[in-house]
C-alpha cells in the first residue's frame, strides 16, 4: 500500500515539475520575443524626436458646405505628424478614414482636455470642435476619407490620404 501511495505521488510531482518546466519555457520565450514584437510595432525614439509636420483639415465650412478642406492630403511613410482637425460648421461630422488609421502608428488624439491613445479609426467632431491627431504613417496607400454621417459624403463630404 505504502508503495502505490508512493508511486502515485512520484507521477504527481513528476507531471507538476514538467509543469513548471513549460511554464518557465514559455515565460523565457515571451521575454525575448515581446519585446522584439512591440520594438517593431512602435517607430523609434528618434522618429519622435523629429519635428511634427502639422497639417490642417476643416470639417466643412462657415457656410454648411459638406466638404473637407482641403479633400486629398498627402503623408510621407516615417515622418512625425499632427493632424488638426477643425469643424466650423454648425453641424456635427466624422473624420473617418479606417484604411488610413489601419496603417499609421497612432501616438495620441487630444480634444480639450483629454488625449486619447490606441487605434482610432474614426473621429466626430461637434460644431465648434477641434481635435489634433498625432502620428506616423508606416504603409503606403490611398485611402478613402469621408464623412459618414447619413447624406454628407453623397453631397460631397469625400476625399482621399495617401501615404507615399
Amino acid at each position: 500500500m505504502n508503495f502505490l501511495i508512493h508511486s502515485i505521488n512520484r507521477r504527481h510531482c513528476h507531471r507538476v515539475n514538467v509543469g513548471w518546466l513549460m511554464a518557465g519555457f514559455v515565460f523565457l520565450i515571451g521575454l525575448v520575443v515581446m519585446p522584439a514584437a512591440i520594438a517593431a510595432s512602435t517607430p523609434s525614439s528618434g522618429l519622435l524626436k523629429q519635428p511634427v509636420i502639422e497639417v490642417k483639415v476643416s470639417l466643412g465650412n462657415a457656410a454648411d458646405e459638406l466638404k473637407f478642406v482641403p479633400d486629398n492630403l498627402e503623408f510621407v511613410s516615417g515622418k512625425h505628424y499632427k493632424l488638426i482637425l477643425t469643424n466650423p460648421s454648425s453641424q456635427k461630422h466624422y473624420f473617418t478614414a479606417k484604411d488610413f488609421a489601419d496603417n499609421i502608428w497612432n501616438q495620441k488624439v487630444e480634444a480639450g482636455k483629454v488625449e486619447i491613445k490606441g487605434a482610432i479609426h474614426e473621429l466626430e467632431l461637434k460644431p465648434g470642435a477641434e481635435a489634433e491627431w498625432v502620428f506616423v504613417p508606416i504603409k503606403p496607400g490611398t485611402y478613402q476619407l469621408r464623412c459618414t454621417i447619413s447624406g454628407h459624403a453623397e453631397a460631397g463630404m469625400v476625399g482621399a490620404i495617401a501615404i507615399k
